[in-house]
């Protein structure tokens, strides 16, 4: 078992970085990695290791973390003014006082915009529900679609910000989505959810299950190239405030 109960503070590049600390029971020497998305990075230590023992390791692995760290896409800010994608369009985010809090697309002189109603210090946190919701609805329609080509239900339809993955479906047949695939473009949104439901038949990633895959959506190789080459840049999103599971 391992668990984050520690951090350590660490200079890198001439800036401060907080470091996860994780006991890992199996653990026979100290690691570190950087996690998907903007998570703080995470070294691994034997579970009776003294948390002193970290910090000249960390020194040793500083040239290295800096330019991991450096390869990072840029945050993006979920703030009035700023530029986010949704479903695969650059947006220009716009705040407008009122007492009713809402989120709603516009075209403001030509621009498509997402208007947030509402108290200023809770445009984040609304924007962000406005992405979640939408993307639910939109991989609602996607699962039952696919899913009724091959005659499958899921047992539940889950919405997470995960890191590693985009999408995933256990052997129950519990399919989960990451929220920020309403920020690329539909095909891709909708070529994770094809991905997952197939694996409602072939669990592995086996001939047969690509052979499915290929035959729900046949721009699934587009859109796996499109994750591969832009995925960093939707975790970039709102990743300067705290995510929810």
């Amino acid at each position: 078992m391992t668990s984050i109960k520690e951090h350590v503070v660490a200079e890198v590049a001439g800036s401060p970085v907080t470091i996860d600390v994780r006991r890992a029971v199996r653990a026979k020497r100290m690691t570190l990695r950087i996690p998907p998305g903007h998570a703080n990075p995470v070294v691994t230590i034997p579970a009776r290791a003294s948390l002193r023992a970290v910090e000249p390791f960390l020194r040793a692995q500083q040239g290295w973390l800096a330019a991991r760290l450096a390869e990072r896409t840029p945050v993006v800010s979920l703030e009035d003014g700023g530029l986010v994608p949704f479903r695969g369009e650059i947006h220009r985010i716009v705040g407008q006082d009122a007492a009713r809090g809402v989120v709603r697309e516009s075209a403001i002189d030509g621009e498509p915009c997402l208007v947030v109603c509402g108290r200023a210090e809770h445009l984040s946190r609304r924007l962000t529900d406005f992405f979640r919701r939408t993307a639910r609805a939109d991989l609602d329609v996607a699962v039952a679609e696919f899913a009724a080509e091959i005659g499958r239900r899921p047992t539940s339809l889950r919405i997470k910000d995960t890191r590693a993955q985009w999408g995933s479906c256990t052997p129950g047949g519990v399919l989960s989505f990451s929220w920020r695939l309403v920020l690329a473009p539909r095909y891709v949104l909708r070529y994770v959810a094809a991905h997952e439901v197939a694996h409602l038949i072939e669990l592995h990633h086996s001939a047969a299950f690509w052979a499915l895959n290929a035959r729900l959506d046949p721009r699934h190789e587009e859109a796996r190239a499109w994750l591969k080459q832009h995925g960093r840049t939707l975790h970039a999103v709102g990743a300067d405030r705290p995510g929810r599971g």
